[in-house]
This record gives structure tokens, sequence and C-alpha cells, in this order.
């Protein structure tokens, strides 16, 4: 087995922690094996990667993109330290306006797996973070959007983060109408 598949308290998104192969050279890590994905019923048609590297207690976040270009997306650290935070936006969802908070790290090497209908946010806590995303759709900048980070009590590392503007002025979560559904399982 190449990974230990984790359920989160948020249906369908999981924390997926890979084997690592240490020796005195350094460390090797799959982050991605399609059978093993297909075996665990997880998305393994990715249209697009990309990265972000950030400064200590830069936050980005909560993004997602709306449908029809809403996506999976699947984020690990590389180098540095994040607060990672993913809240679930599906009406009718048992976790609807809930959030979990998960440490991905270079050390621990842990992916987080995230459905469509869900936003995602994260803190750097130890620079620089070098951030991966694999998304199941490519980006569509008519069609990306997010909530407030602060507008759901989410406990981040810090009350005056360094943020984008564009992250500033996004709606706060009771304002935000989802167009998103839940599809049990």
């Amino acid at each position: 087995m190449t990974f230990d598949i984790t359920k989160t308290t948020l249906p369908g998104c999981y924390e997926i922690t890979p084997k690592r192969f240490m020796d005195k050279r350094g460390s090797f890590t799959k982050t991605f094996h399609v059978d093993e994905f297909q075996k665990n019923e997880l998305q393994v048609q990715f249209a697009e990667d990309y990265y972000s590297i950030s400064n200590k207690d830069v936050l980005r976040g909560l993004h997602f993109q709306l449908p029809p270009h809403d996506h999976v997306k699947m984020v690990y650290c590389l180098t540095g330290e994040v607060m990672d935070a993913v809240v679930d936006l599906r009406v009718g969802s048992p976790a609807y306006g809930t959030y979990e908070i998960f440490q991905l790290s270079a050390d621990k090497a842990n992916i987080l797996y995230i459905p469509k209908g869900l936003a995602h946010g994260f803190y750097v806590s130890k620079e620089p973070a070098l951030v991966m995303y694999k998304a199941s759709s490519v980006y569509s900048q008519d069609f990306d959007f997010g909530i407030r980070w602060d507008s759901l009590g989410i406990p981040w590392p810090s009350r005056n983060p360094i943020i984008s503007e564009r992250d500033s002025n996004f709606p706060p979560f009771h304002q935000f109408a989802s167009p998103f559904s839940y599809q049990e399982e």
C-alpha cells in the first residue's frame, strides 16, 4: 500500500499520507497513483497543476471555483509548513458551514484531497511555503470565487495576516448563496 487514506469530518474530503522512502541521500515520495486512487474511488483525471510560494504570516483563501468550473483539488506542501482550512459549502451536507483544520508540511508529506463544493485556504506558519495544487478542471477567472477568511471563526494564528486585497473583499460566509449541493457518497 502506497498511501494511508483517512476520512475527515467533511464528507468526501480525505487526508492522504504517502509512504516515504528515506535513506542517507534524502527522501522519495509518491503523491499520486492512478490504481490506488481508483480503488478508493478518488478522482484520477486532473487538468492542471500549479504552485504558490508564500512568506510567513501570509494567508491565502478561502478559494473555490463556481459551477460549472468547480473542481476536485489535491493540495500538499513541498517546503515549509501551513495551517490549512477546508470549509464545506454544499447545501444539504451534514457538515455544511463547518471547517476542518490540517497541518501540511514537507516533513509530514501529507496531502489533502478536497472534493467539489469546498472552500480552501491556508496560513503560512513556517516559511517559505511551497504549496502544490492538482485540479480536476482548468482555472477559470470568471468562475473563481471565495468567502472571507475571517467569517467562520477559524482560529487562524494571526488576526492580521498578510492577505491580498482580493481575498479581503470576498463576501462573508453568511452572505454567500451557495450554488453547491451535497450528493451522498
